[in-house]
């Protein structure tokens, strides 16, 4: 028996290795290594970090255990948004945590609807459902499509259909993937969720054909698609996304998780194109990085037909979490970052021009920006974010041939035009 585990946990090693799993090793005997070791011994393989192993925050900057400093040009997938730490998020996480944590939805706190009321006062929706996570809050904009398809829209009983698109990514949860056209995420997961439909992005006409079914309950995309490179669509497309929803009784819901809170230099990625969608899901920045956050924003004719015991979380609305998010986004607001994105969005457009032949294209919006990178030999997204890690930024590739670069958005120009001259460096060495 032990010859066995033996022989299968050897070839289980091989294949993760092949794959590409296995962390390299940092400096032998180092505090980095050490930290390496450690999730590799204990955790599941389920991500592929950069090989750095970072221990402090603040502002733009992070630092890792050997004391380096870098600019943070992720910003955790844009959770941090307001940069890391910020002061008056860090407050109110702390007030609360002196008075009340949590309550469940069992009762009432005094937390929960001053959030609901400041957030759905700012975004203009009659209702606010509080989750915890991105993929959950998303999860449930698509139960709230379905409820309103059989009691508002009169689609049989199970027949709703959800459309998404091409490229789309919303987390990895089974409900997710099952609408994933990224074989790493649906890849051995099956079976999958039914009724999920999915087309070409930014195809108008095949958004037509597949909204006019009568069993249509929603449209489920990205204003820009994150995951698969910062995709922006055609101008006009959101708009003819409205008109079409609109026509044809189907919701529209808009993940903005990633693209929201100022991201793109908007409060909404949808802002840009002045449309408003049926359903908005917000999350990441929701939290300032502090404390797992989510929301569905809708008016009553969709958040109503969900009823008491259909649909929660313990979590969810937590005093914690409502605290956190209205501080999170009162940063947003008053501390002009959507304006800054745009700025700043601009000087790095700006800088980024005569690049080497390996760029093919940088593409972006606001301080959203994907550099596509012509794969070659050793010459790929992934060692130009091993680059800049050696240089003092951090970042992290989607795809093997598309480095994405998203950093706080109280950036400064002084940081930015400092971070634009590494990049072009590490770019031209490659």
């Amino acid at each position: 028996m032990a010859l066995c585990k033996h022989v299968l946990r050897s070839s289980y090693m091989r294949l993760v290795s092949a794959r590409g799993y296995i962390t390299p090793p940092g400096p032998p005997g180092s505090k980095s290594e050490a930290v390496f070791n450690k999730e590799k011994k204990y955790g599941a393989w389920n991500y592929k970090p950069i090989p750095v192993a970072l221990c402090r925050a603040e502002g733009v900057y992070v630092w890792d255990v050997e004391g380096k400093q870098y600019f943070d040009f992720l910003s955790g997938y844009s959770a941090v948004n307001q940069g890391h730490r910020h002061p008056k998020i860090v407050e109110a996480l702390k007030n609360q945590l002196d008075t009340l944590t949590l309550t469940s939805r069992a009762f009432y706190n005094d937390a929960l609807g001053e959030f609901e009321e400041y957030t759905t006062r700012l975004f203009g929706y009659d209702k606010l459902l509080p989750m915890n996570s991105g993929v959950e809050a998303a999860e449930t904009s698509v139960k709230l499509a379905r409820r309103w398809a059989y009691d508002v829209k009169g689609v049989p009983h199970n027949q709703a259909k959800v459309v998404f698109a091409e490229g789309n990514f919303w987390g990895r949860s089974i409900a997710a993937i099952s609408s994933s056209t990224d074989s790493d995420s649906y890849g051995g997961f099956g079976p999958f969720v039914p009724g999920f439909e999915v087309i070409e992005y930014d195809n108008l006409d095949a958004l037509e054909t597949a909204v006019s079914d009568p069993h249509c309950a929603a449209l489920h995309i990205e204003p820009i698609q994150g995951e698969n490179g910062v995709v922006i669509p055609s101008e006009g497309y959101l708009r003819g996304v409205r008109d079409i929803c609109s026509r044809n009784n189907v919701l529209w819901i808009a993940d903005e998780i990633q693209t929201g809170l100022g991201r793109t230099g908007k409060r909404l990625a949808c802002d840009h194109d002045s449309v408003r969608p049926d359903v908005v899901v917000l999350g990441k920045a929701l939290s300032g990085g502090m404390f797992p956050v989510s929301c569905v924003l809708a008016d009553d004719e969709v958040m109503l037909t969900i009823k008491p015991g259909q649909h929660g979380s313990t979590y969810g609305g937590s005093p914690l979490a409502c605290k956190v998010a209205m501080a999170s986004l009162k940063v947003l607001e008053e501390e002009g970052m959507y304006e800054n994105a745009r700025r700043m969005g601009e000087v790095f457009k700006n800088e980024m021009t005569n690049l080497p032949d390996i760029v093919t294209m940088i593409r972006g919006r606001g301080l959203f920006w994907a550099v596509v990178i012509k794969s070659e030999g050793d010459v790929n997204a992934w060692n130009v974010a091993l680059r800049l890690r050696d240089n003092g930024i951090v970042s992290k590739p989607t795809h093997d041939h598309i480095l994405r670069l998203s950093p706080p958005l109280n950036i400064t120009e002084e940081q930015m035009r400092e971070a634009c001259g590494i990049i072009k460096n590490v770019l031209k060495s490659m």
